[in-house]
């Protein structure tokens, strides 16, 4: 009996053994998941997210405390500010959730955030590009209300765009649970990154053919004062220079920062490397730090508006010229 008694027991046992290893593999389980790797390219995208929100929130700031920047160039500018703005928040954002608060719905919004964002800042690109061609080409009835109005539209139109394309995402159009429709740009599908990238190579072939008709009328100005003053004077030569060679440098600017990645999103592969997606997508993010430079604090009128926001020491000797939309 003692002897069925210590079978009985070591039988009861033995089931447990195994248990021993079940028990550990449940406590490693339920102990929280190791954070991940931080990768250097997200560091790189929050930095520069955060250079973004910087720069452009003190040219929203400026906008919006001085009363004499509500001209249609200055709404147009605030409304680009804007845009970059949001898509700083947006690449901080991203990073937070990716690497703080892990959520695969807060990450697919904060995605529909970014996409509707740098949308709109592209396309206030082209709205301010529209400004600048019609600052030229109806110079005379520029400042009137149809101006007004053309410039209110632009904008509607401008963030609806961009809204609806940001809610594609969200409201369904995404390869969550679907990898084989996945892009380069996970969760968005390969048509969605598509179609954002034919938007875009339409948006570049427009400024493209507008910066175009811009030179030509800055050329054609030039001349005409040329034959009023019977010869072209040097600083008219200079002037006329300096006007092109910013064009290229504004249209340069735009089309290396977003070419790339918009290439990319077409012919790229999601079982490609990662890091062709960041090298493309981080230098278009460059594009949203350098905007505020080529856009707002070239600007005479800001630069004396910061001056009197920061400084609180503005003297009325110093000069300084207005500017309109046609001083390229």
């Amino acid at each position: 009996m003692e002897r069925a008694a210590a079978l009985n027991e070591s039988g009861a046992a033995a089931p447990w053994l195994p248990g021993r290893g079940s028990n550990a593999s449940l406590e490693l389980a339920l102990r929280p998941p190791a954070p991940p790797a931080i990768n250097p390219w997200d560091v790189m995208l929050c930095i520069s997210g955060t250079a973004i929100a910087c720069e452009n929130a003190i040219v929203v700031a400026i906008i919006c405390y001085s009363p004499g920047l509500r001209t249609p160039m200055f709404v147009l500018i605030g409304s680009l500010a804007t845009a970059d703005l949001l898509a700083g928040l947006g690449l901080i954002l991203n990073f937070v959730f990716q690497y703080v608060i892990r959520s695969e719905t807060v990450s697919l919004i904060t995605v529909g955030f970014l996409v509707a964002s740098f949308t709109a800042s592209v396309s206030s690109l082209l709205a301010i590009t529209v400004d600048r061609y019609l600052s030229l080409y109806n110079a005379l009835t520029y400042y009137s209300e149809r101006t007004v109005l053309c410039i209110h539209t632009m904008l509607v139109g401008t963030w609806g765009v961009s809204l609806c394309l940001g809610l594609l995402p969200v409201l369904g159009w995404n390869c969550l649970h679907d990898y084989a429709a996945c892009s380069i740009v996970r969760p968005l599908t390969k048509s969605n990154v598509t179609l954002l990238s034919a938007s875009f190579f339409l948006i570049f072939i427009i400024m493209l053919h507008l910066y175009i008709e811009i030179c030509k009328i800055v050329c054609r100005h030039a001349h005409q004062i040329a034959l009023q003053q019977h010869f072209l004077t040097a600083s008219h030569y200079v002037a006329t220079k300096k006007g092109v060679s910013t064009l290229a440098i504004i249209l340069g600017t735009f089309g290396a920062s977003w070419l790339p990645f918009a290439i990319y999103c077409v012919v790229g592969d999601p079982d490609y490397p990662s890091v062709y997606t960041y090298a493309t997508l981080l230098p278009a993010t460059y594009n949203s730090m350098i905007n505020p430079i080529i856009y707002a604090y070239r600007n005479q009128e800001i630069q004396r508006s910061m001056w009197v926001l920061f400084c609180g020491c503005f003297q009325s000797k110093v000069s300084f010229r207005s500017r309109s939309p046609s001083d390229v």
